[in-house]
């Protein structure tokens, strides 16, 4: 790169995804400037990168990172002998025609999905059609990944989405709604807007929005079963400090000391913001079959592994009708057990990973092998779509739901349809 207005872009790193590093940025989604595409390398080797290429710059574009990790990339970086900067939310979201609501969190799995569904439901009561668009998951050919509109589980066979896809993706379209996902933003939005009066922007682990919610609003969901993250894990600590609305979510399930903690913060890091406390309502489709028996959980996976929590829903589901969960780990298999290395906190569930088929066979076998006398699936994807498991299985569902006491969701939603959106 050369001065400030003539920059090239030599290549990009990847992490904390399996698979996804070790290929190319394709040149028809990179433009003119790069007919040969874009290498992607393994961040392991970003020292290299910046000596080989002559590097003078490092942006960074990761999210879900403590304030360790990003100052510890920063060190590796200015030792290399090149310029470390972030991005600035407001410069890199792309203007809308349509209004937008940008529903974020502090840290993957707050409940933004949880909020999404409620927020589009809200919207419905008004006529409007929304267009539901996530945050990139570039697991495939990227060429192929430029534009995704999903709106049956066809769609999602079809394009042969991932167990993490499927987790962000069922349960929208189970509802109605229609998802857009992929790798060129500006054409995906393009499309949206086409057949929507309202875009909802669900962004993945605690990224920033990728669409400009001017005029419309940006929330973040603030998890009080991590609460004091809000301030020390990025980019989820942008989101808290901007966003017109602040949820603190799953207040039903976390102790009230964390609750009022977060509310402090808010009203410390974010004054300006309307904040509102939701409880995540937690059902599962047959108790029967788990009353008071051993079982085994399946959870989110990326919230169980890069986002730090011991347990999921399914911990708050066993419990609701006397089960007693099995710790899961001694039955890991293949890429489940190396999970155990790489996240080393003592979590009790199995997470939901599936980025490749021989993860999902090794996702299959864990689950099989557990000595337990039925399985929990808490991941928002249901499993038996996918995999055949030998025991018995129930479905938990979790829904957002505002408290009896202080502000609605539905109040904030309504003011915004009053005084923003044109009904058709």
């Amino acid at each position: 790169m050369n001065g400030s207005q003539h920059r090239r872009v030599v290549a990009f790193t990847a992490t904390q995804i399996p698979g996804i590093d070790d290929r190319r940025y394709p040149p028809e989604l990179a433009g003119p400037l790069y007919p040969e595409g874009i290498p992607i390398y393994p961040e392991s080797e970003l020292e290299h990168l910046v000596k080989d290429y002559h590097v003078d710059r490092c942006d960074l574009a990761y999210s879900d990172l403590s304030e360790h990790d990003v100052m510890e990339i920063m060190c590796r970086v200015l030792c290399a002998k090149a310029d470390f900067e972030t991005l600035c939310p407001q410069r890199t979201m792309l203007r809308s025609t349509k209004p937008v609501i940008a529903v974020t969190a502090v840290r993957t799995g707050s409940g933004k999905s949880q909020v999404s569904k409620y927020v589009i439901g809200v919207l419905k009561e008004h006529g409007l059609r929304t267009a539901l668009v996530r945050h990139p998951m570039p697991y495939g050919d990227l060429a192929k990944q430029a534009v995704q509109r999903f709106s049956s589980y066809e769609d999602l066979d079809k394009q042969n989405v991932t167990i993490e896809e499927r987790e962000e993706y069922e349960q929208h379209i189970s509802g109605g709604t229609i998802v857009y996902a992929g790798v060129d933003y500006e054409a995906i939005l393009r499309q949206a807007e086409k057949e929507a009066d309202v875009i909802i922007w669900d962004g993945g682990n605690n990224d920033t929005p990728f669409y400009k919610p001017q005029p419309g609003l940006w929330i973040c969901v603030a998890d009080p079963h991590r609460a004091g993250q809000e301030s020390t894990y990025y980019p989820g600590n942008v989101n808290f400090k901007c966003a017109d609305v602040i949820i603190i979510n799953k207040a039903n399930t976390a102790p009230k000391e964390a609750v009022e903690k977060l509310k402090e913060a808010a009203r410390a890091r974010n004054p300006r913001a309307e904040v509102m406390v939701t409880d995540s309502v937690i059902t599962v489709d047959n108790p029967k079959i788990i009353k008071g028996k051993r079982v085994v959980t399946v959870d989110d996976g990326p919230t169980i592994t890069h986002g730090g929590m011991a347990y999921g829903a399914g911990k708050f589901a066993a419990e609701q009708h006397s089960a007693k969960i099995v710790d899961p780990k001694p039955y890991f298999v293949g890429s489940l057990k190396k999970l155990l290395q790489k996240y080393p906190h003592d979590f009790c569930t199995i997470p939901a990973i599936g980025y490749s088929p021989q993860q999902i066979k090794d996702l299959a076998e864990t689950i099989n092998k557990a000595d337990a006398d039925a399985v929990i699936i808490a991941t928002p994807m249901d499993l038996n779509k996918l995999i055949r498991i030998n025991k018995p299985t129930t479905k938990v569902k979790y829904e957002v739901s505002d408290e009896p006491e202080g502000p609605k969701l539905r109040d904030i939603i309504n003011k915004f349809v009053k005084s923003v959106v044109k009904i058709p």
